[in-house]
């Protein structure tokens, strides 16, 4: 484990009972992508005090950032606990929501539709009894954006929501706006409305804001305006200059560009500090483009290894090109 990261997780240890210093752990670990750490912290608080609800909070949430399927049961249940043992606290219910959220979108529509109510249930209750947590305002926002009327979801509904942040959070509910306007693919207008967002003091509403524009970039992307990726991407840089998603946002340009080499530095630098497989799939896509067929090849199998975890679009590609390299 880093040094660095070491000594408050020692120190949380022996104020096991202090909340501040267990959340300030957590939220260390997690941005460091520490979460087998993570998860540790919050077990240790666990196995001393098992009704601690931010302790099972946050296991769930070092469980699913861990990004393995095969982990998603196993987060639900602890969400569960974390809901029976303490129904009243808004991190419980949003933990539950995420992680039935995970199982949903793991399983492909039909599961989705299954579970969409209880989902959307869960993110409300966090929203009622907390109504200043942004993560589950924008839980409930995405799920509204996402999901199709019949199971509660619908932009009338989102809308509704952002409006009523206005008298809580101000500067949240432009982002809750800028989202909508994304999904209505008006992203010059969401661009905008990110960057009027004051919140260099506020260090959840920055990740909030970061999302967005990483999001609008990736947008563009998707619709072949490279240009406006780029200039996004390049500009959050200077506002976020560690952020992982925005590296892996400009090395996804990179690609475009047909800049492989520059794109394969970023890519390895990423998957150094979080083994993910659809890093694998891009580090495979830029050697197979530079002609280094093995290494392309043992990076599809590494992407594939993962199993559920890959994407199925990065995953049937994977198949496909394995196929072209063993010829």
């Amino acid at each position: 484990m880093n040094k660095y990261l070491s000594l408050p997780l020692a120190l949380c240890g022996l104020l096991v009972a202090t909340q501040a210093c267990a959340a300030s752990d957590h939220d260390a670990l997690m941005k460091a992508k520490k979460y087998a750490d993570a998860e540790k912290a919050a077990a240790a608080v666990l196995a001393q005090d098992p009704g601690n609800a931010e302790a099972m909070a946050n296991r769930t949430d070092a469980i699913l950032a861990s990004g393995r399927s095969a982990r998603i049961e196993e987060a639900i249940k602890q969400a569960q606990q974390c809901v029976n043992a303490k129904a009243a606290d808004a991190r419980c219910q949003l933990a539950l929501g995420k992680a039935l959220g995970a199982k949903a979108m793991n399983g492909g529509m039909l599961s989705a539709m299954g579970y969409a109510s209880d989902i959307r249930n869960a993110f409300k209750k966090a929203v009622d009894l907390d109504p200043r947590n942004l993560d589950a305002r924008f839980s409930l926002l995405q799920y509204y954006l996402m999901a199709p009327g019949i199971v509660g979801g619908g932009t009338g509904k989102a809308e509704n929501l952002a409006a009523q942040t206005v008298t809580i959070y101000p500067e949240a509910a432009k982002l809750m706006q800028a989202r909508i306007d994304i999904a209505g693919d008006r992203l010059a207008k969401a661009e905008a409305t990110a960057l009027s967002v004051r919140a260099s003091s506020d260090d959840e509403l920055a990740e909030q804001q970061l999302g967005v524009l990483a999001a609008v970039a990736f947008k563009h992307l998707s619709q072949k305006r490279v240009g406006e990726a780029e200039r996004i991407f390049n500009d959050a840089a200077k506002r976020f200059p560690d952020s992982d998603d925005v590296a892996y946002g400009q090395a996804r340009v990179f690609q475009e560009q047909g800049k492989h080499r520059e794109a394969l530095a970023i890519l390895e630098a990423a998957l150094a500090k979080d083994d993910r497989s659809h890093v694998h799939y891009r580090i495979a896509k830029s050697l197979q483009a530079l002609g280094e067929k093995a290494r392309a090849k043992a990076e599809y199998e590494k992407a594939l290894s993962f199993k559920a975890d890959l994407p199925p679009n990065m995953k049937n590609d994977s198949e496909e090109q394995l196929r072209v390299l063993k010829g």
